[in-house]
């Protein structure tokens, strides 16, 4: 259509041409007194219509060209932002997946360990008999350690109850119980629990016994605790297992933390092990 209205103004515009050279013509026979050169001049002027006609549509027909290459640069733009999404997506399930299977074949390696398939009785902080038994139905977080442990016991024990606490910031996941058995039952009797208990998380529940009831609650969790030689004040540190485990409401061995996982990676793998737990057993149920 631009085209053709740019043609129909040439043939106006020529027409007006030769129309205006005839009368020149006329005019320059019949009035001698204009000049050759203002004939000229008014020539041209009339000359400049179809020019400025063409050139109108010469810079219509660049705009054009522009608007097309730059719609051509978007749409490929977009195509590449789609194809690029589309294999970050297969890429991310891809690697779920692939994460999902470890865990899997990690859960069952350690099930076919077989910890904590025992039972334990203790005395908690509170003087009271506690056994393994107590705490079925609930999620547990389990440490090993001894209250003159200068600094590595604390750490785990803050790690742990930080754990807790954010686990227990999230409504949708049970409360998680917090335990801790000492492997120094010599020195750690129910009060000195009940003193060190006082700056953890306020549902710790400190353990102790005989050194034979330790040594047995240990073994179920192939705990190592060694006492080391005693120095001048009778004081002495006790080499041990630092890990933290997770059992499930089962009272079965799920998984362990050792120090060089954190805080939230802890609480992710545990928030983890509760859902899939939840799964399955509705899975179960409706089988």
């Amino acid at each position: 259509m631009l085209v053709l209205r740019c043609i129909m103004g040439d043939l106006r515009g020529g027409r007006r041409l030769l129309q205006s050279f005839l009368h020149v013509q006329k005019t320059s026979v019949s009035t001698p007194s204009l000049t050759s050169e203002s004939q000229h001049v008014r020539l041209l002027h009339r000359l400049r219509l179809p020019v400025l006609t063409q050139s109108s549509f010469l810079s219509q027909g660049q705009n054009s060209s522009v608007r097309s290459a730059r719609m051509k640069l978007r749409t490929r733009a977009a195509v590449t932002l789609l194809f690029g999404g589309g294999l970050l997506a297969v890429w991310w399930f891809v690697d779920s997946e692939k994460q999902q299977r470890r865990r899997q074949q990690r859960v069952e390696q350690l099930q076919r360990v077989a910890l904590g398939q025992g039972n334990f009785s203790l005395l908690d902080h509170r003087g009271q008999r506690r056994t393994k038994k107590d705490f079925l139905g609930s999620w547990v977080l389990l440490y090993f350690g001894f209250t003159h442990c200068p600094d590595i016991c604390p750490d785990e024990l803050d790690k742990l109850s930080a754990v807790v606490a954010a686990l227990d910031r999230d409504t949708s996941l049970p409360p998680v119980q917090p335990i801790f058995i000492t492997v120094d039952p010599e020195r750690d009797d129910v009060p000195a629990l009940a003193r060190y208990v006082k700056d953890f998380h306020p549902r710790l529940v400190a353990l102790t016994g005989t050194p034979e009831e330790v040594k047995e609650a240990g073994r179920d969790y192939r705990v190592y605790a060694s006492p080391g030689p005693k120095d001048e004040d009778g004081d002495y540190i006790v080499d041990h297992t630092i890990l933290i485990y997770l059992v499930s409401p089962d009272g079965l061995f799920l998984d362990y933390y050792n120090r060089m996982k954190n805080q939230e990676q802890i609480a992710e793998s545990v928030r983890h092990h509760i859902n899939t737990h939840v799964l399955q057993s509705a899975a179960l149920t409706l089988n």
